[in-house]
């Protein structure tokens, strides 16, 4: 069936402001609902979790159905859903647990395709344990990232290959299940970066192959909460510093502090909007996220055709990216023009896209425009529509 999109965005209060909101790839406007469960955990009174009054059950309540949310969106466990404030500073709790067995001449392997947050907890994590750090390496033409080549990375030695499964910048989507299949057979774990890839379609952790999927709720649909997935028996092989009073559970020994408990709410609000985008769908929550994303995904890529497309078709555009499994994510320059200058034009226009490195700090010297201001970044997701993407066309061509 035609993805309504009409429908979709008006559902979202935010896009009624006049705005073209081409800036998805750093962040996407919330629902109507996310706002209204937010709103209603706060109304309806919490307390922290672990006490014998109503209010710290729904505490309790609200952490328990975000994981489950989490779980059913990724297709992993509930129990090995960590939640937290951010893919980042997961990511560093988790290196320093997992690198905490590491010893001098154990290899680590990371990509420069994948945003920092994925590279650099790695890179000093295997410095500090003074292990070897390998990189693999982005086609600079085509922006690829061969999986070949992780067979001569990897050796004996390797603990574990860090790679995202869509880079942020420029869409690409490595075969990732190839390259922790790879890892695996050399008994490496694989930690994949989901965050740009979540919000694009359907995922499987299972299929992936990913011994620790990162994922953000910001990046689809939800409020500002991270989320690490794992299988809960390896999550139980780590220790990572805690207070001591602290849950010694799994996953909660890698949750430090209160976590935001409504925020959580908005989560759960967040997968449940996903759930329904194809009304058609039925059948379980999973299936129904299944269904929608996969409809959201040939959305996403009809759009990203005519946009890809019209961008090539002007002399005065050099596109960066050319790999055949991508997200919806253009990477640009206008001659005659910095990144900042074209971002400001479009901003005239009402027209909300990023510009610069974005954090993609490996891929962007790896292209040779790090220091030239990188390029400008219009992300699609699902709430985006044709005449957005008209409208930015319009724009770019009359700096021509």
């Amino acid at each position: 069936m035609t993805f309504d999109v009409s429908r979709v965005r008006a559902g979202y209060p935010a896009l009624a402001d006049g705005y073209a909101y081409l800036d998805g790839a750093a962040g996407t406007q919330v629902p109507a609902s996310v706002v209204d469960a937010i709103g209603g955990a706060y109304r309806a009174g919490l307390g922290n979790s672990g006490g014998v009054f109503p209010a710290s059950a729904r505490a309790a309540a609200i952490t328990r159905c975000c994981r489950e949310a989490v779980a059913d969106l990724t297709g992993g466990e509930p129990d090995g859903v960590v939640l937290g404030p951010n893919m980042t500073t997961l990511t560093y709790r988790l290196a320093a647990a997992i690198a905490a067995s590491w010893a001098p001449g154990d290899e680590v392997i990371v990509s420069r395709l994948d945003h920092d947050a994925n590279v650099r907890p790695w890179v000093q994590a295997a410095n500090r344990a003074g292990a070897v750090l390998r990189w693999a390496e982005v086609d600079p033409a085509t922006g690829d990232l061969p999986a070949a080549q992780y067979a001569g990375l990897l050796s004996e030695r390797t603990r574990l290959v860090a790679v995202t499964a869509a880079s942020n910048v420029i869409g690409t989507r490595p075969d990732v299940a190839a390259i922790t299949r790879l890892a695996r057979s050399a008994g490496a774990l694989s930690y994949v970066d989901g965050v740009h890839a979540t919000p694009h379609g359907p995922v499987d952790v299972r299929v992936l192959g990913a011994d620790f999927y990162a994922t953000s709720a910001y990046k689809w649909s939800g409020p500002h909460v991270g989320a690490i997935v794992a299988d809960p028996g390896l999550l139980g092989t780590l220790r990572p510093d805690k207070l001591v009073p602290s849950p010694d559970s799994v996953p909660e020994r890698f949750e430090l502090g209160t976590p935001p408990f409504a925020d959580l709410a908005g989560v759960a609000a967040a997968v449940d909007h996903l759930a329904a985008l194809d009304p058609a769908a039925g059948g379980s929550r999973r299936e129904r996220i299944l269904a929608s994303m996969a409809a959201a995904e040939r959305h996403e890529q009809d759009l990203f055709a005519v946009l890809l497309g019209g961008l090539d078709a002007m002399q005065h555009v050099t596109t960066y990216g050319k790999a055949v499994r991508r997200t919806a994510t253009a990477y640009f320059t206008v001659a005659g023009m910095t990144p900042q200058q074209v971002a400001e034009h479009l901003a005239s226009r009402r027209i909300n896209v990023w510009n610069g490195h974005n954090y993609a700090w490996e891929l962007t010297g790896v292209l040779g425009i790090r220091d030239s201001g990188c390029a400008v970044r219009a992300g699609l997701v699902h709430y985006n529509d044709a005449a957005e993407v008209t409208r930015l066309l319009d724009a770019v061509a009359g700096l021509g």
